[in-house]
């Protein structure tokens, strides 16, 4: 049995393979090469990486991520108009989106706190897959509660459900991603060149370069795979919303219930294929001296803070600011151009995906360098925006800035 255990253990660097994880006295090393899986390892499948990308075409954030902040940021203008103008003409001056901004924000602090409490499951432990069911099922029934949130005055009623809907969805795309390192590490082409690693039939560098390829391939495939189905989905989604929006005042508000509802029913059909091909693979054993609920600390990681900071911090901008906010208060919240521009945005995003995957495989480029390369062009977005703050001519004020801010952020960052 110790025989079987330590052959399908993965080995720790050889600056620490000499050592017992209790003679490890430097953390951050321990903690960046984690201890090895318990059981045996599970070659993975073609239909198994298939599901896995089926998975995320459901899981686009096409509902609860997209639509639900248009879908509540309506019913906000709508409960806030003026009486002294006619229905819905002139809002509440800046109200709605202060309420937009500080809700966010309250959203993403239960955020970090939660996955500070069960992040490390992802990771750790054999709770993984059952979390991810967990998370997604919720978002699933929120998205179709939406169908009962169609009048303003249920307003507060579309706030609790965008943070549930909001916290479920980042959930389960947090559980799904988790899922990604061992579904890499036992490809079959992994396994055999670690085979080869062992026997000395292969050097180092070149099983590294390998194992980066094949994790990038299986990253970018979601991606683009995810782009393609979500555009197939916004296509058919743009017959509903012709059969649905009339003159009707309020079916532009029903829309964007029926757009929620539409993206949860599509989830459902794109998941059901992974709950069944998954294969069960428990994560790492916990460091030494630590627990579930203090693993997940980035303290003894300094620049993985840093990172996740600066991520937040950039994700938020963008994310929160122009598209929740700027983007629904130019356009009207008008459920059609909402559709047209996301399909603009995702369209861009398939071409971006297909491009920076054929340059990295071309000349073998360092993840982290793509990393970088994607992050200024975020910068560049950001440095835009700001110019907006003292002008209103340009800035996000105008509607083609945000055609041409979904095609530009699609193709150089949205990866």
């Amino acid at each position: 049995m110790e025989g079987s255990r330590e052959k399908n253990q993965q080995p720790l660097p050889a600056e620490t393979a000499a050592l017992s994880p209790g003679q490890i006295s430097d953390e951050a090393t321990l903690f960046a090469s984690p201890l090895p899986i318990v059981g045996a390892r599970k070659t993975t499948t073609r239909i198994e990486v298939w599901s896995w990308y089926l998975y995320y075409v459901g899981n686009s954030g096409l509902g609860p991520f997209n639509f639900a902040i248009s879908a509540w940021q309506n019913l906000l203008y709508l409960a806030g108009w003026d009486p002294a103008y006619p229905r819905g003409t002139v809002p509440c001056g800046d109200g709605v989106n202060s309420i937009v901004l500080i809700t966010n924000g309250l959203s993403f602090a239960c955020q970090a706190v939660l996955f500070l409490i069960v992040g490390s499951f992802a990771d750790y432990g054999v709770w993984r897959p059952h979390i991810t069911t967990a998370f997604t099922i919720l978002t699933w029934a929120v998205s179709f509660a939406w169908l009962g949130v169609e009048e303003p005055s249920k307003w507060q009623a579309g706030t609790a459900l965008y943070i549930l809907g909001l916290i479920g969805y980042q959930g389960a795309l947090t559980f799904w991603t988790a899922a990604f390192p061992g579904l890499a590490r036992d490809l079959p082409e992994i396994k055999e060149s670690e085979t080869k690693l062992a026997t000395g039939a292969t050097d180092q560098k070149t099983h590294d370069n390998l194992d980066m390829l094949a994790r990038n391939r299986l990253a970018n495939v979601s991606f683009l795979v995810c782009s393609l189905g979500e555009l197939v989905i916004l296509a058919i989604l743009a017959g509903i919303l012709v059969g649905v929006i009339n003159d009707d005042p309020n079916s532009n508000t029903r829309a964007l219930s029926i757009v929620c509802a539409y993206s949860a029913g599509v989830w459902i059909l794109c998941a059901i294929p992974w709950l069944f091909y998954e294969q069960y693979r428990p994560g790492n054993q916990l460091p030494p001296r630590t627990s579930y609920f203090t693993v997940g600390l980035c303290f003894r990681l300094k620049q993985t803070f840093i990172y996740l900071a600066a991520y937040f911090f950039l994700g938020d901008c963008l994310n929160t600011v122009v598209i929740a906010t700027l983007q629904n208060e130019v356009v009207s919240y008008d459920t059609k151009m909402l559709n047209y521009l996301l399909i603009d945005g995702i369209a861009a995003q398939a071409i971006g995906i297909g491009l920076f995957w054929a340059v990295q495989k071309k000349y073998t480029i360092p993840t982290k360098t793509m990393l970088l390369f994607n992050a200024f062009w975020i910068l560049v977005l950001c440095a835009w925006g700001c110019i907006g703050i003292t002008q209103t001519k340009f800035g996000f004020h105008n509607a083609w800035e945000f055609w041409a801010y979904q095609a530009f952020y699609g193709v150089s960052t949205n990866r």
